[in-house]
């Protein structure tokens, strides 16, 4: 009898432990959202971008829409952000490696590029890295920023607060959308597809998917304008393996086609929730790996063009979903945030807009957000308990940029 009831207790236990990595229901303070349609940009602060005479739609925008001046990333590099902005935790991802598939292991079809260091698809709980708000040596935030000798550390260079390791729950908000009868895809452009047969001029480069054949490759090399490390569902071993249609890669399709974004807007297609990441010539990152350099930005000309093509790709996304039938149904929200600034010894602070269809806008809130607070209030609008570092006392909704108010 003693040890059943130890063993009760060591359940109970147990049970509380993965509780506090998804609570309770947080009020949103704006009420319900039915539609958010997230667009995810790439390395630029907040200085880079705004006053910068290259972005003229998203300055002028910044004045339309809702704007955090106070909106950090969450260390570095891309993947680790990506996947705080849709599950809360880095869980265990320190840099920008590549999943492993289920049962396959890493495929690179542009060899010695993406599979060192593959990462295990996320399928059990764990604990995540810490992320020091302040690195004082090359060695904290993933080595990502560089501190010259004698030099003083910028405050908040990596993150807005101290995020000490934690335990987290292995889902994200795609899984909790599904649970509660709610819809969510990933329209990820340039998206690597091979059946029937290869489509577009960007074809796959086994970042994607396990079941992209080699053979399609043995022309030359390929331009990866898709990156998966963009792509955080695609870290999930639920995603990956794809038992349940609503929660599989079936949800992950290109701007194009007849389930890509465009067609979705156009009809009654769109989900609730939708992350929307412009290929690498688009998103303001740069840097396209395989074959001849594109997306230059080694001159000054070229990076004022870079940010000119980032603008344009953020102009025509905003207006076509303002456009679109999708915008008038339902309470709904654009977001457009950047991931991270450009691993400078400076705040990591990025350009954070929010437009809702249902409030005014032109609000600019002070108030200190991350990533934490974003994915918590996306939550919130949609009904659901907050997930790992959402749910931390920091981590606070962000309702002012919503609709709503802000205590």
């Amino acid at each position: 009898m003693k040890r059943m009831l130890l063993a009760c207790a060591a359940t109970a236990l147990l049970a509380t432990s993965a509780d506090a990595v998804e609570m309770a229901i947080t009020p949103s303070g704006f009420g319900k959202l039915d539609h958010v349609f997230l667009i995810m940009m790439e390395n630029q602060s907040t200085t880079d971008v705004l006053g910068n005479p290259n972005a003229p739609f998203i300055n002028s925008y910044a004045h339309i829409a809702n704007q955090a001046t106070n909106y950090f990333a969450v260390g570095h590099p891309s993947a680790p952000n990506y996947l705080e902005i849709v599950g809360g935790s880095n869980f265990g991802l320190t840099g920008d490696f590549w999943p492993n598939w289920v049962n396959s292991g890493c495929v690179d079809n542009e060899p010695s590029s993406g599979c060192g260091g593959a990462f295990t698809p996320i399928s059990s709980s764990g604990h995540d890295n810490a992320v020091v708000s302040t690195a004082t040596n090359s060695s904290q935030c993933n080595g990502q920023i560089t501190i010259p000798p004698g030099g003083t550390p910028a405050p908040n260079n990596c993150a807005l607060h101290d995020y000490p390791s934690a335990s987290f729950t292995p889902r994200s908000i795609a899984g909790q959308l599904v649970a509660k009868h709610k819809s969510w895809k990933t329209y990820q452009e340039s998206l690597p597809m091979v059946s029937p047969g290869v489509f577009g001029v960007n074809y796959a480069d086994g970042a994607f998917s396990n079941l992209s054949p080699a053979g399609v490759f043995t022309t030359g090399p390929i331009q990866k304008l898709y990156a998966v490390k963009h792509n955080p569902f695609a870290y999930f071993q639920s995603v990956e393996t794809g038992k349940n249609p609503n929660l599989s890669l079936a949800q992950v399709t290109d701007f194009d086609g007849p389930n890509g974004l465009w067609a979705d807007l156009q009809s009654n297609a769109a989900p609730n929730f939708s992350m929307i990441v412009p290929n690498q010539c688009h998103d303001m990152h740069g840097g396209v790996s395989g074959g001849p350099p594109i997306c230059s930005t080694a001159t000054a000309a070229e990076k004022a063009y870079f940010m000119s093509e980032g603008d344009a790709e953020v102009a025509k996304l905003v207006n076509g979903i303002k456009a679109s039938p999708a915008w008038g149904r339902g309470r709904n929200a654009i977001v457009v945030v950047w991931d991270e600034n450009d691993y400078a010894n400076a705040p990591n602070k990025v350009v954070l807009l929010v437009e809702t269809n249902y409030a005014p806008n032109g609000q600019v809130s002070n108030l200190p957000y991350d990533h934490f607070s974003l994915l918590k209030t996306l939550e919130a609008g949609f009904g659901l308990p907050c997930l790992n570092h959402a749910c931390d006392a920091t981590s606070q909704v962000m309702a002012d940029m919503f609709g709503g108010n802000s205590d």
